[in-house]
């Protein structure tokens, strides 16, 4: 089975690149570990696709028909850091990545980071949210009167509406 746990700290949680650019991600073991893998789980067509394994040496073996010119794993600061570089960036590598490491028979999988590979990056980041409406909130509280003499009130507060005269 797969589980996620505190033996790895995945980092960043998301990546926008550019056709072409290159990104990488890293992954923080909390204790020395035989080796880290690295995986993909492709939405468009629905696989997990094993991608890399680096042992502690430095020693890299590769999955089915992954190109060595484009993925490759360093060793980063702290010594139980590794860096997985991905270059040569295409919409065929959007997906999920995931740094792993096995233990008593279990694979136990970072949090994954999600990378969308576009050809032209937007303006701001801040793009991608909902803009925030500058305009005023304007409320309004209907009253009526509720006995046949007209001496008691009651009042009804509508809901809110940004921007809107009611």
């Amino acid at each position: 089975g797969f589980c996620t746990n505190l033996l790895l700290s995945q980092t960043p949680e998301h990546i926008l690149a550019q056709t072409n650019n290159k990104t990488e991600i890293l992954c923080e073991l909390k204790k020395e570990h035989t080796g880290l893998y690295w995986y993909r789980w492709s939405q468009e067509k629905q696989i997990f696709e094993f991608l890399i394994f680096s042992n502690a040496l430095g020693k890299t073996t590769y999955g089915a028909n992954i190109s060595q010119d484009k993925f490759s794993v360093h060793r980063a600061s702290p010594h139980n850091s590794y860096r997985l570089h991905i270059g040569h960036l295409h919409a065929s590598d959007n997906g999920i990545y995931y740094c792993s490491v096995s233990q008593s028979s279990q694979l136990f999988l970072g949090s994954g980071t999600q990378i969308s590979v576009v050809d032209v990056l937007p303006l701001s980041s801040k793009t991608t949210q909902a803009p925030v409406s500058k305009k005023p909130l304007r409320c309004i509280t209907k009253c009526k009167a509720v006995s046949k003499k007209g001496t008691a009130w009651g009042c009804l507060r509508l809901p809110c509406k940004r921007g809107l005269l009611i």
